[in-house]
């Protein structure tokens, strides 16, 4: 079976750029690459209390997401929501794990309620007004691919717009020893089952036995493999290629040893 969505709008965050336009040049020229530090978004759409509460994993979903929306103009409060992340706010793991190992044992509740999975959609909530549905997912290092598949199917089947959030942040030593995420990466993508006037490319999805495609740079690999959510590449590289391509196939890391086909066209 194979799903069909068209996408309205990209943003993305990530070591190196921090918006789609910096991003898809880099992607249609690699060799303009120079790798740098994420910079954790800002972001003034929570009050104050909740913005003194956040960590970077929800600054990076709601900055990366709010820039997708901003691109068509579409209110947030109107769009059904699916957040996926390999592990959530590494940082609040690590400090929650820090007053385990403590003598009073005591966990403060703002770091209890920041260790929910779904605590971005949550502030997503409060930051937009919306009341229509979110879906919070896991699945490790295939995590894009799985909630890319989730996002899309909801599209196709409800007939109503999705934004796609998925997003990565580093844990602190000694957990990063174990479970190592070289930096933050965040990127969003607005689906419609049907196209629009902002549609830029159509999403052709299916299951697929074929090895995960990779990046002919190996900066740009290293990124990739090395995050998570920046499984995503060589799918945004398609997309950013749609201006000289008719479009190209790639396959991302999927579950069960398979990979999600994703064929990119000209919308």
């Amino acid at each position: 079976m194979t799903i069909k969505v068209y996408l309205d709008a990209v943003s993305v965050i990530g070591p190196g750029a921090d918006n789609w336009e910096a991003w898809r040049a880099i992607l249609q020229n690699p060799s303009r690459y120079e790798a740098a530090r994420t910079r954790t978004p800002s972001i003034n759409v929570l009050p104050p209390a909740e913005r003194r509460r956040i960590g970077a994993g929800v600054k990076l979903a709601l900055a990366c997401g709010m820039d997708a929306l901003a691109v068509t103009q579409t209110d947030p409060a109107s769009i059904t929501t699916v957040f996926s992340s390999s592990g959530g706010d590494g940082e609040n793991c690590h400090m929650i794990c820090e007053a385990l190992a403590g003598s009073d044992r005591l966990i403060s509740p703002t770091r209890f309620h920041n260790s929910v999975h779904n605590a971005p959609s949550g502030y997503w909530g409060i930051a937009s007004g919306a009341m229509l549905p979110s879906t919070s997912l896991c699945a490790y290092d295939a995590s894009f691919a799985v909630g890319l598949l989730e996002a899309a199917t909801q599209c196709f089947v409800e007939g109503r717009p999705v934004l796609y959030i998925a997003y990565d942040t580093p844990y602190p030593e000694p957990l990063h020893g174990v479970r190592p995420i070289a930096d933050q990466f965040a990127v969003a993508l607005l689906l419609h089952s049907a196209k629009t006037q902002h549609s830029m490319a159509a999403l052709t999805l299916s299951l697929s036995n074929s090895p995960p495609s990779r990046m002919e740079r190996t900066a740009l690999q290293n990124v990739c493999q090395n995050i998570p959510a920046a499984r995503s590449l060589p799918l945004l590289q398609a997309i950013a290629h749609l201006a000289e391509k008719a479009g190209e196939q790639v396959f991302l890391e999927y579950v069960n040893k398979r990979s999600l086909s994703i064929e990119t066209s000209k919308a």
